[in-house]
């Protein structure tokens, strides 16, 4: 997709309906002069609603529809006819859409499934009829109840990427590379810092016509969690990854620390992400020889020798050298 149509925050101002007044009526007929009350109640105001769209990668369509309105509910009338129901206002969404209160940044809903349905604001209820309002010391009532008042608010709808593997790394550390070189995807790829400035999915095809979605996520850098570089603005779709890929490619000087400062910068952020199931991918192994490539081993084995749970794979994807290995943990590491 073109950077341009990529959006992942919209704020809009959205109304639910108001609901219908009830209605004050008295049954007159040829042969009834002075009926009892007949009022009927007014109808629901329209909702606000969100819908999960699997077809949808996007908030593009909602970015330029600032004011979002429900229909108002129809008063009652007559003979107890109830008023019509305001027409409510459906919104579609990209799965993994989280919707917010824009005062508070309360998280007022969630969609992660196709199909799925949240009330994002309620419309009002309609009043009842004065027929609701008649006693037997009361019989002829002239009055009857007003729909409750819309719902209005500023809504922010955010969109974080969900996907089986979310690659975390330093600009220029080949996650682009990686995700052009497993799937079909075909990111931008340049040798200068920020070449990816959205997020990119791609699905990897696996054994047995067996699939998973890997997301290339924007560069991190030190700081990211306060903003710096692409910071914030990126860091919230690692929270829908199920599996994280660290990269640091095998020319870094210190792969240990470069490991620290990602892992650090997504515990600055969001210490929960740290449950998550990590995988340290070492990248770019065409550009180290033989025996660079041994010490790295060697160090990186003497360091995670405690640390079981963080397998370590090393690939190039250049000469798609590990790929295959790469693959065969992720699979495991996804289906664990």
């Amino acid at each position: 997709m073109a950077d341009s149509n990529f959006v992942d925050y919209v704020k809009i101002c959205c109304r639910s309906g108001k609901g219908g007044g009830g209605s004050v009526h008295f049954l007159r007929t040829k042969k009834t002069a002075k009926g009892g009350p007949d009022g009927g109640d007014g109808g629901r105001g329209g909702h606000i609603i969100l819908r999960g769209n699997k077809q949808l990668w996007t908030l593009l369509h909602l970015k330029y529809r600032k004011h979002i309105m429900a229909e108002d509910g129809h008063s009652g009338r007559g003979k107890l006819m109830t008023g019509a129901d305001g027409m409510d206002q459906v919104l579609e969404v990209p799965l993994g859409t989280v919707a917010r209160d824009f005062e508070t940044g309360q998280v007022l809903q969630e969609i992660t499934t196709d199909g799925e349905e949240c009330i994002l604001l309620k419309g009002g209820r309609g009043g009842l009829g004065n027929d609701h309002f008649k006693t037997p010391t009361r019989q002829a009532p002239r009055f009857s109840q007003p729909g409750e008042p819309a719902i209005e608010s500023w809504i922010i709808l955010e969109l974080k990427i969900l996907a089986d593997v979310g690659l975390v790394g330093f600009p220029n550390a080949g996650k682009s590379t990686l995700l052009s070189v497993v799937s079909a995807a075909k990111p931008e790829i340049a040798n200068y810092p920020f070449t990816t400035l959205v997020p990119n999915l791609g699905i990897v095809k696996y054994r047995d016509h067996k699939s998973f979605v890997m997301a290339d996520i924007p560069g991190i850098i030190e700081g990211a969690h306060e903003g710096k570089g692409l910071g914030l603005r990126f860091l919230r779709h690692i929270e829908r990854n199920s599996i994280l890929l660290f990269l640091v490619p095998a020319d870094s000087k210190d792969i240990i620390k470069e490991y620290k400062i990602l892992v650090n910068e997504l515990k600055e952020f969001n210490p929960d992400l740290l449950d998550k199931q990590r995988v340290l991918g070492v990248s770019k192994i065409d550009l180290a020889d033989d025996e660079l490539l041994e010490m790295i081993k060697k160090d990186l084995n003497k360091r995670f020798r405690e640390k079981k749970s963080v397998p370590v794979v090393y690939f190039s994807s250049h000469t798609e050298k590990g790929i295959s290995e790469l693959k065969d943990v992720l699979w495991k590491q996804v289906n664990g």
